[in-house]
């Protein structure tokens, strides 16, 4: 697995207090990506399959990773979570919530169960020409964690055409939509539903947080979700 990106909280916290998001250039290699994508066709490692037209999330297809999860996707949920629980913390802080979130997944995990949330959340998408994905949040319970992982795993430019992620925020005081250009490998961090902004008169507010995935043009688009609360 790729290491070349340092988990450092200062500069994570910098880049989604500015933008919303943090990228984490090459976090995983070609052909890490490529063993992922190779998954999909293999039903056993799944739980469940989504066609999205069929519930208006959009058009395309994803499937939620079983446990066991894959070695690798394992790896990166527990590797990622300590740091991002830390400024999930800061954002509780930041909108005065009295919830903290424990420094190991398995910790939190164990709170999802406690909650009735126990299948994995995990997962791969799947795009074709045409299909697209919805803006929208992830939310599966009453618990949630609130940042989470997308990891680009086709290469842009040449397995696919289009399909750009995008970030859109709403709050009574402003409205912005973002594009976020990833290569093959790289993932960005970014809220789940809502995440702290300065209020004009100080302090701090909340704003709305919505992601999705514009058309694809042409080619095949694979993406790895990680999510690190369980769903009911």
């Amino acid at each position: 697995m790729q290491t070349r990106f340092s988990f450092e909280n200062p500069s994570l916290v910098e880049s989604l207090d500015n933008t919303g998001h943090a990228l984490l250039p090459a976090l995983l290699s070609g052909d890490e990506c490529r063993q992922l994508v190779a998954l999909y066709p293999q039903s056993d490692r799944f739980r469940s399959r989504i066609v999205m037209s069929r519930h208006g999330f959009g058009s395309g297809e994803y499937q939620y990773f079983r446990y066991p999860l894959p070695a690798q996707v394992e790896r990166l949920r527990q590797r990622i979570y300590p740091v991002l629980a830390g400024i999930a913390n800061l954002w509780n802080s930041r909108l005065d919530c009295q919830a903290s979130y424990p420094p190991s997944l398995s910790g939190f995990l164990r709170q999802c169960h406690r909650a009735g949330q126990m299948r994995p959340t995990p997962l791969l998408l799947q795009y074709r020409p045409g299909d697209y994905n919805c803006l929208h949040q992830d939310l599966y319970g009453d618990l949630s964690f609130p940042l989470q992982v997308a990891i680009l795993l086709s290469r842009p430019g040449v397995d696919f055409e289009g399909g750009e992620f995008c970030l859109t925020e709403y709050s009574s005081q402003e409205h912005r939509a973002e594009v976020v250009p990833l290569q093959q490998g790289d993932g960005v961090v970014f809220p789940v539903a809502i995440r702290p902004v300065p209020g004009r008169r100080g302090g701090w507010r909340r704003v709305q947080v919505r992601h999705g995935v514009s058309q694809v043009s042409s080619g095949n688009r694979h993406t790895l979700g990680v999510i690190f609360h369980d769903a009911r």
